[in-house]
């Protein structure tokens, strides 16, 4: 069950943002080529279109850049269609049953968005309920992160981390909620920057309205320190 708040552009509207499946599209080939080779082909990709585009790549500024975007590719910002990547899924004994909800909130989320490869900007909300099971608190963070480093759409995002969640929980108790720009809006097209994307997973006991309503008034209280 999704809630999804978006501004589109006219040019836009062929844009399916409703995928139908949860995984990120990836070609069965997709990790035949080493890291470095990647780096390799995607330097040559980013110089051809610099080039293309009339820069100077000779010049001392911009010559090492098709190099750096290639690394910054695959090594950080979509270090997350790396399966190696993927955080340890340990989890422990709920020893002090504990049995109310548990909030995560303020989760800083940076993502890239698959049809303009442009950045998203927000912040992810989790909970869940423990079933006997807990995880590390970092750990939730980490798993936002590892989904949010891939070219995405918002919906597929907020999907993919209640159900890791639940895989790792053993628990169908959890839920999402991502609140983040995209600069696809705010910085081409419409250019609306005061705007933003809304998306909300709800599984579990989470689809009954009394604890979405507990879940969205722990992530609207101010944190202070």
């Amino acid at each position: 069950m999704s809630l999804i708040e978006n501004t589109f552009n006219e040019d836009d509207s062929h844009l399916d943002h409703h995928s139908s499946n949860s995984d990120t599209p990836m070609r069965e080939n997709a990790f035949e080529l080493s890291k470095e080779e990647k780096v390799s082909r995607i330097e040559k990709s980013v110089r051809d279109i610099l080039e293309t585009l009339g820069m100077d790549l000779e010049d001392d500024s911009i010559k090492g850049t098709p190099k750096r975007v290639a690394n910054a590719y695959v090594k950080e910002i979509f270090g997350g269609l790396f399966p190696e990547n993927k955080p340890n899924s340990s989890t422990f004994e709920n020893k002090y049953s504990y049995g109310e909800m548990l909030v995560e909130k303020n989760i800083v989320l940076y993502s890239t968005c698959e049809h303009h490869l442009l950045p998203i900007v927000g912040r992810a909300h989790v909970a869940y309920i423990s079933k006997g099971s807990v995880v590390g608190l970092s750990k939730i963070n980490r798993i936002v992160d590892y989904y949010a480093k891939r070219p995405q759409v918002q919906e597929r995002l907020t999907i993919q981390i209640v159900k890791e969640l639940q895989d790792i929980l053993n628990t169908q108790d959890v839920a999402c909620v991502i609140d983040a720009k995209h600069l696809c809006v705010n910085s081409r097209g419409i250019r609306d920057i005061a705007s933003s994307t809304v998306t909300a997973e709800y599984g579990g006991v989470f689809a009954q309205e009394s604890y979405r309503k507990e879940f969205l008034e722990y992530i609207n209280i101010e944190t202070e320190f």
